[in-house]
């Protein structure tokens, strides 16, 4: 007797969260297809899977987050199990309406698209000085790690900058968001060192907010910590705190996922490289493909919140789980033709990395800023860029959040190119 539709979507999910799994999530993802976009795992568990249902999803405000448990209503800080998840629950990752559209717009005030194009100036300076250190790393063929002395040190340098975060502090975020993070898993670990993570990252914005608040500066934790005093308390201090840590952590978490993902598809493809550098490929086309075909955000979650809930056909009922897999949908053959090819001369690809609706990413524009400037200037200035070939990469145990540990490359040839002369005003 052949599987019924409940063991199939079962067994995907059950291999998604196997190390194997999260290795390689993209056959299990056409499977999925196979099946249909919407698969029931049990009669209240539904995994989504293509493209115009995850959209659908995101976007229905029937749609939301599970509510808060009375029980976590303690601080952050608190030393009792759980302050992972109650960190997350007071941002606007997790929250539903009327918080999340209270916090939201109060965020929205200082985080404009104003203030984050006015960065560009910064965002080159910091890419420069990072490959100045990558030539000086990388010098007579040693192999330097991407991921340690780039694609973390660039979005980090700039989310801090942009919080106002002193240059000294820095180096302590990745292990804190790394830990952090984990709990963001399907099965997460919601204890231990997240939890470790969340109080010691709620203890250092405790006391930058009191600096700001005496001594504000031009930064983002200034302006909010401004305007929340100044709107008749719309945003409590826990709030504050949880979302100052959400913007960090996301801030450099996905970004630094994003120009890794990019560069291993540019080593496993030479022929991208000239392209991009000659302008048959768009830098803009090239980052929303490698959005689409490697997202740095591959699932995320929902409940039914409403009766009467129908989506692509197929019943969902009130108080559901809903497993939304943006990777599969960004691979969904429905949407995208020959969708596992790196394609980036695709029009009108939108993937659904950032999400959409009320919760799509605060920061996605900044992401792709970052990106937009460093892939080309990265490539100018190191055309004999290679993986090196003794080193393996080596990615992260995550399946939610998808990117690489480890990106060991040669940069050979490291000579300033006209993109690099130009920001110095050589010439």
């Amino acid at each position: 007797m052949p599987p019924s539709p409940h063991e199939d979507a079962a067994a995907i999910i059950q291999t998604l969260m196997s190390p194997a799994g999260r290795a390689d999530p993209f056959p299990l993802y056409a499977a999925a297809h196979r099946l249909g976009p919407v698969l029931a795992v049990t009669d209240s568990v539904f995994l989504v899977v293509g493209y115009t249902a995850v959209n659908q999803v995101l976007r229905n405000p029937g749609f939301g987050l599970p509510d808060t448990a009375p029980s976590r209503t303690a601080a952050a800080d608190d030393h009792t199990a759980g302050a992972a998840l109650r960190l997350m629950e007071r941002s606007i990752l997790r929250t539903n309406p009327p918080d999340h559209g209270r916090m939201r717009s109060l965020i929205s005030q200082v985080f404009t698209p104003r203030r984050v194009a006015a960065l560009q100036p910064s965002v080159v300076a910091a890419v420069d000085t990072l490959l100045d250190r990558l030539a000086e790393s990388g010098a007579d063929g040693c192999t330097v790690d991407f991921m340690d002395r780039f694609a973390f040190q660039l979005p980090v340098t700039v989310i801090c900058e942009l919080l106002g975060v002193p240059t000294a502090d820095r180096h302590q975020f990745r292990p804190l968001a790394s830990a952090l993070t984990a709990a963001l898993e399907l099965a997460g670990d919601t204890d231990g060192p997240a939890d470790t993570a969340a109080r010691e990252l709620g203890t250092y914005f405790t006391p930058l907010i009191s600096e700001r608040r005496t001594a504000p500066g031009d930064d983002l934790v200034s302006a909010l910590v401004a305007a929340r005093d100044t709107d008749d308390g719309r945003l409590s201090d826990d709030e504050l705190i949880a979302n100052l840590i959400l913007l960090l952590v996301a801030g450099f978490e996905t970004t630094t996922d994003l120009l890794g993902n990019g560069l291993a598809i540019l080593l496993d493809q030479p022929n991208l490289a000239p392209a991009l550098r000659s302008g048959r490929v768009t830098t803009a086309g090239f980052i929303e493909e490698v959005l689409r075909y490697e997202s740095p955000v591959q699932v995320t979650t929902r409940v039914a919140r409403a009766d009467g809930l129908v989506t692509e056909g197929v019943p969902v009922p009130y108080g559901s789980d809903v497993i939304l897999l943006l990777g599969a949908a960004n691979r969904d053959p429905a949407r995208y033709p020959r969708p596992d090819r790196f394609d980036p001369a695709r029009t009108g690809s939108k993937p659904l990395s950032f999400g959409a609706g009320p919760h799509i990413c605060i920061g996605n524009n900044l992401a792709r800023l970052e990106a937009s400037l460093a892939f080309p200037r990265l490539l100018d200035r190191f055309p004999g860029i290679s993986a090196d070939p003794d080193r393996n990469p080596t990615r992260r145990d995550r399946l939610v959040l998808r990117g690489y540990q480890t990106l060991s490359i040669r940069v050979e040839a490291a000579t300033p190119g006209p993109l690099a002369r130009h920001a110095t005003g050589e010439s």
